[in-house]
């Protein structure tokens, strides 16, 4: 089984894993549906990781005016991606770079 596996895996549980990032904490929240809680963790911070997941948010939430943005602090471009394959390719990044 790899990463993605299993963290898409933890999702049936109550809480996110345990090491997770505050990034993967984040995503975690949104594939559980509290987009609050997720928008929460990350709204204060402003490194480019936080920027780039919190665009991701935005773009859910369906705000493209403030996602543009957080992706422009970002440094990347809106991906012309289906929402949850933009979610799955961030959760493998953020995996892989064990942020």
């Amino acid at each position: 089984m790899n990463l993605l596996q299993e963290f898409e895996e933890s999702l049936s549980g109550n809480q996110p894993p345990q090491n997770a990032s505050v990034y993967l904490q984040s995503l975690w929240y949104d594939a559980k549906g509290e987009w609050n809680k997720a928008h929460h963790l990350v709204d204060h911070l402003s490194d480019k990781t936080a920027c780039r997941v919190h665009a991701y948010l935005h773009r859910v939430e369906g705000d493209r005016w403030n996602a543009n943005y957080w992706y422009t602090k970002a440094g990347e471009p809106m991906p012309d991606v289906s929402l949850k394959e933009e979610w799955k390719m961030l959760v493998e990044r953020l995996l892989e770079n064990r942020l």
